[in-house]
């Protein structure tokens, strides 16, 4: 017990920079944690300059390995991120690298970012908030526009499922430029598809407020919708369902329907599939059985099946394989949403054979 806890006390000490989270670490199926050789990879944030660079320091990383770099909007654990290269660890251990932030997460309040082997499975991941620290070279933000203050916000006007959605934007900077972003669920937009350029004229109004929803997102039951303007660093960002608003409140085949829908884990045939114990779903409904990397909650994962419920909201089949590109992780996202009526529900479960 002494030795598990000081190996706790030590990733703790590594794990707490100055604006990160705590790290979170892999551990590849045949590790021995006490006696063995192997290791448990780590590393802080060491620096960082407003959207152009992140310096981080490792520890205990093995050594002559490979590991891809990547970057993504905050909650994704860099998981699916963008690839800023690769990282080649020599001798292993502690050294200091320095990444540089991509394009479509500039403007990011946070970014996740992420090494993880190909080849050995270790993987180690952390966040930092996009201000300049810990540097001679500061990139203040820009002073802004004479006049105005505050920060700007919008609301969701209507929506046309998969085709557009309305916003109604509320002070919104003057004279300026603003990309509109759209995304899955949970991501607030950052690095989503760039649907439209719009600027604002001098008392803040909005050259546009319908955007075309992206073909990717079509199929999905909620959508991020984010408006960054990369001159000036303001932003704001929304959510909506992909329901026509005219037709939402509207189902006749749920009339008596309420609440939401929720599920357990049954159980776990580690790398094969799982087992779901449902609650409450809607009647006569059909859903999106998606699996992904933790953290995700699901989405934008693979479809592993597609099922419907009866009239008494019975799920037709209640186990689905677990992906290949899946297999060998140590816990694993599930969502089951519905393309039709908005519904959805999501959970977690470790990739172990339970019960």
């Amino acid at each position: 017990m002494k030795y598990i806890t000081a190996i706790i006390l030590t990733v703790v000490m590594l794990a707490i920079p100055f604006s990160s989270a705590f790290t979170a670490i892999n551990l590849p199926g045949d590790i021995t944690i006490l006696g063995g050789p192997k290791v448990i990879p780590t590393f802080v944030i060491s620096a960082v300059a407003r959207d152009s660079w992140v310096e981080i320091q490792t520890d205990n990383f093995p050594a002559k390995d490979n590991f891809i770099v990547t970057m993504g909007p905050m909650g994704s654990a860099g998981i699916g991120g963008i690839i800023i290269g690769t990282t080649y660890s020599g001798p292993g251990g502690r050294f200091t690298m320095r990444y540089d932030i991509p394009p479509a997460l500039q403007g990011s309040h946070q970014i996740a970012i992420r090494l993880e082997s190909p080849s050995s499975g270790y993987y180690a991941y952390n966040w930092f908030y996009n201000n300049t620290v810990n540097t001679t070279d500061p990139s203040p933000s820009p002073a802004p526009p004479i006049g105005y203050s505050g920060f700007p916000t919008f609301s969701i006007a209507s929506v046309v499922a998969s085709k557009s959605v309305t916003i109604t934007p509320h002070n919104f900077p003057p004279n300026d430029n603003f990309l509109v972003r759209m995304n899955w669920m949970g991501t607030q937009g950052i690095a989503g598809q760039i649907v439209e350029s719009v600027s604002t004229n001098a008392n803040g109004k909005l050259s546009n407020t319908t955007f075309e929803i992206p073909g990717f997102l079509g199929v999905a039951s909620q959508i991020a919708i984010r408006l960054e303007s990369p001159e000036t660093n303001y932003y704001a960002f929304n959510w909506f369902y992909n329901n026509s608003t005219s037709t939402v409140p509207d189902n006749p085949d749920q009339p008596s329907y309420k609440g939401y829908p929720t599920f357990a884990i049954a159980s776990v045939v580690r790398d094969k599939n799982v087992k779901i114990a449902p609650s409450n779903f809607p009647p006569n409904d059909t859903f999106y059985v998606k699996i992904n990397w933790m953290g995700t909650r699901g989405v934008g994962g693979y479809l592993a099946q597609t099922v419907t419920t009866d009239a008494n909201g019975n799920l037709s089949d209640l186990k689905y394989p677990i992906p290949d590109y899946l297999k060998g992780e140590y816990q694993l996202s599930i969502r089951l949403e519905s393309p039709y009526t908005g519904y959805y529900a999501y959970n977690w479960f470790y990739n172990n054979t339970t019960p």
